[in-house]
C-alpha cells in the first residue's frame, strides 16, 4: 500500500467501480446500509470498500489471531464456515492504496465495487451532498463526479447528473445501471465529453 494517490487508476471493463463521496455526516454509511439489500434483490453483488480515517482493529485482544497478528504474522487470515477476515499491519505508510485494495476485492468476483470515502482518488464517483452540514459541494472541484444526490435543488456542472437523495428506489435504480455505463466513464468529465463529441 503507497503513500500517494495516483493520477490515474487501473481499470479494466470486468471490474466496475464507483465511489461515494460525501462529507462526515451526510449519512453515507446509513444510505449504504438501505441500498444494499436493494442492489442484492436485482441480482448484484456488490463489494464494498471503505476507508477509516484513524487506527482501527477488528480483532480482539487476547484472541489467538490477534496474539498472532502481534508477535508478527503478516498478513494474518482468519477463516471460519461462515466468513473470512485478513489482517495486516501498513506501518510506516500515509495512505491506504485504493489499487490494492481493489485487487484484494477481486477474486470475489463482484458485480460492482462501491469505494466509500477515498474522495481524492481518481476513480468516478456519486457524491452526496446536504448543506445542512456545512460542507462545500465537490462536484465543482472534482472532475470525477458523475452524478451529486442531494435533499436540495443545486446547480451542478454539465454532464452530471441530479438525484434525489431521499428517493432510495431512483438511487437504487441508477447504481444497478452502472455496472452497464462503467466501460464508456472511465475517465473524468472533461475527457468524457471529448470522447462523445462527433
Amino acid at each position: 500500500m503507497g503513500n500517494a494517490v495516483p493520477p490515474r487508476l487501473p481499470f479494466d471493463d470486468d471490474l466496475p467501480l464507483l465511489g461515494i463521496a460525501a462529507w462526515s455526516g451526510t449519512g453515507k454509511t446509513t444510505l449504504l446500509e438501505q441500498l444494499l439489500p436493494r442492489l442484492g434483490e436485482r441480482g448484484l453483488r456488490v463489494a464494498v470498500i471503505k476507508h477509516a480515517h484513524h487506527a482501527f482493529d477488528v480483532d480482539q485482544p487476547g484472541k489467538d489471531s490477534h496474539r498472532l497478528r502481534q508477535a508478527g504474522a503478516s498478513p494474518m487470515l482468519v477463516a471460519s464456515r461462515a466468513r473470512v477476515a485478513l489482517m495486516m499491519e501498513t506501518p510506516g505508510r500515509e495512505e491506504a492504496d485504493l489499487a490494492e485494495l481493489i485487487e484484494m476485492v477481486r477474486p470475489q468476483h463482484p458485480d460492482l465495487v462501491l469505494v466509500e470515502g477515498f474522495k481524492a482518488w481518481p476513480l468516478p464517483k456519486l457524491e452526496l451532498y446536504r448543506p445542512e452540514v456545512g460542507k462545500s459541494l465537490r462536484v465543482a472541484e472534482d472532475p470525477w463526479v458523475r452524478a451529486v444526490a442531494s435533499d436540495a435543488a443545486l446547480a451542478l456542472p454539465e454532464g452530471v447528473e441530479a438525484l434525489d437523495l431521499n428517493d432510495l428506489e431512483a438511487l437504487t435504480d441508477w447504481i444497478a445501471a452502472w455496472p452497464a455505463r462503467w466501460p464508456a466513464s472511465q475517465w473524468p468529465r472533461e475527457r468524457q465529453c471529448e470522447e462523445s463529441a462527433p
